[in-house]
C-alpha cells in the first residue's frame, strides 16, 4: 500500500498530515508514505525529521490582484502541476491525502484527474479557496468544524471528523501541568499565548490585565508573550509600574516549549483562533477568550472564533476592538461567575474531538477497502 500525504506552509497543516501518516503506520504494516511539499514551507524543515520520505515541487500561491506577479505565479503553478504528476507516476500511491497549503492544489488535483482516490481536510470553519475547489474532485472532505459544510459544493461527501491533536494533549493531568510550572494545582489559572510568534495587541491589552492581577494571590497566570515581542512587553510592564521581581504566581516567558503542560493547567485560555490549538482547546474543555489574527487568508480564525463562541464555549473579541480595558471587563465578568466559567467549559467538552485522529483514519481505511 502507498500513500502521498501533501500540505505545507504552517505547522497547522504539516503536523495533522503527519499524524494521519503514523496512525496510518500502525493500522497498515508495511505502508509505504511520501510526503510532497514546497522547498520553502516549513515542511522541508519538520517532515524530513519525522523520518518520513519527503518530495518537493514548485509552486506558490496565486496573487489577489493581477499584476506581473500573477505571471511568474502562473508559471510556477504549471511547474507544480508537472512536477506533482512526475511523483505520483513515479510513485503509483493507491491515495493522496492533503491537509492544506497551496500545495495541495497540483497534487491533489492531479492525483484526481489520473484517477487516484483523494482525501482532503479542512481546519477552518471558512474553508479555503483551494479546498473549495478540490472539494468537487476528492472521494471525501474531512471536515473540523460542521459549519464549514455548507461552503462546500451539494456534490461533495463531507465528513466532520474533527483536527488531529497532538496525544500529549490529553494525556497530562491538572496536577502534572502545574507542578511543571511550579504552581498551585488549586488556584485559579489563566493561559496567556498569542501563537509561535505572539500577538503584540494581545500583548499590550494585557499589560494593563496585570496591573490589575499582579495583587490577586488567588490567581496565576502563564503568558508566553512570542520570541520578537518579549523584551518590548517587559518594558511596557516596567513602564506602568509593575514589580514581577519575587511574583511566583505570574510567569512570563518568550515561547512556551511546555504547552502542553501549560493547557492542563489552565482554567481559561486568552489566545488566537487558529484550527489546530482550537482543537487542543476544544478536546481539553477550556473556556477561551478568542482573539482571531485578524489577516489570517480570508479572514479565518474570526470564522472559527465565532463557531465556537455561538455554541457558547468561548468569548470572541476582534482584534481591532481589543483593549486592555475591554479584555479586563470581559475577564473579570468571568472570574465573578463560575458557572458561566462551567458551562463553557461543558460545552467546550462538547465541541472537542479527542478521537479526531481515529475518526479520520476510519474515513481513510474505508477507503482503502473499497480499492
Amino acid at each position: 500500500m502507498r500513500v502521498v500525504l501533501t500540505g505545507g506552509g504552517t505547522g497547522g497543516h504539516i503536523y495533522p498530515a503527519i499524524a494521519i501518516g503514523r496512525d496510518l503506520q500502525k493500522k497498515l504494516p508495511g505502508v509505504e508514505i511520501m510526503y510532497i511539499g514546497t522547498s520553502k514551507g516549513l515542511e522541508a524543515d519538520i517532515v524530513p525529521k519525522e523520518g518520513l520520505s519527503f518530495r518537493t515541487i514548485e509552486v506558490e500561491s496565486l496573487p489577489r490582484t493581477i499584476s506581473l506577479k500573477t505571471l511568474r505565479t502562473g508559471y510556477k503553478l504549471f511547474q507544480g502541476f508537472w512536477g506533482a504528476g512526475k511523483l505520483l507516476r513515479q510513485f503509483r500511491p493507491q491515495l493522496v491525502i492533503g491537509t492544506g497549503g497551496y500545495v495541495c492544489g497540483p497534487v491533489v488535483l492531479t492525483a484526481a484527474l489520473m484517477g487516484i482516490p483523494a482525501v482532503i481536510h479542512e481546519q477552518n470553519a471558512l474553508p479555503g479557496i483551494t479546498n473549495k475547489m478540490l472539494a468537487r474532485f476528492v472521494k471525501v472532505v474531512l471536515a473540523t468544524f460542521p459549519e464549514s459544510k455548507k461552503y462546500f459544493p451539494d456534490t461533495a461527501t463531507v465528513e466532520v471528523t474533527g483536527l488531529p491533536i497532538r496525544p500529549g494533549i490529553i494525556s497530562v493531568s491538572r496536577e502534572q501541568g502545574a507542578r511543571a510550572f511550579g504552581l498551585d494545582s488549586t488556584k485559579f489559572t489563566i493561559l496567556v499565548t498569542g501563537g509561535s510568534r505572539g500577538a503584540r495587541s494581545i500583548n499590550m491589552a494585557m499589560v494593563d490585565v496585570l496591573g490589575r492581577l499582579v495583587k490577586r494571590q488567588d490567581i496565576q497566570i502563564i503568558m508566553a508573550t512570542g520570541t520578537a515581542t518579549y523584551e518590548e512587553f517587559l518594558t511596557k510592564v516596567r513602564e506602568k509600574g509593575l514589580d514581577l521581581t519575587g511574583v511566583h504566581n505570574i510567569i512570563i516567558k518568550p515561547y512556551l516549549y511546555q504547552m502542553e503542560e501549560a493547557l492542563a493547567a489552565a482554567d481559561l485560555c486568552i489566545c488566537r483562533a487558529g484550527a489546530a490549538f482550537l482543537s487542543e482547546l476544544l478536546a481539553k474543555g477550556k473556556p477561551s477568550i478568542l482573539i482571531p489574527y485578524p489577516f489570517a487568508a480570508e479572514n479565518h480564525q474570526e470564522y472559527n472564533a465565532r463557531a465556537v463562541a455561538q455554541k457558547g464555549a468561548a468569548v470572541a473579541i476582534l482584534d481591532k476592538e481589543l483593549t486592555g480595558e475591554k479584555l479586563w471587563g470581559e475577564l473579570e465578568r468571568l472570574l465573578a461567575s463560575p458557572p458561566d466559567l462551567q458551562g463553557m467549559a461543558q460545552a467546550a467538552k462538547e465541541m472537542g474531538k479527542p478521537e479526531a485522529l481515529a475518526n479520520i483514519t476510519s474515513v481513510i481505511m474505508g477507503i482503502i477497502k473499497q480499492k
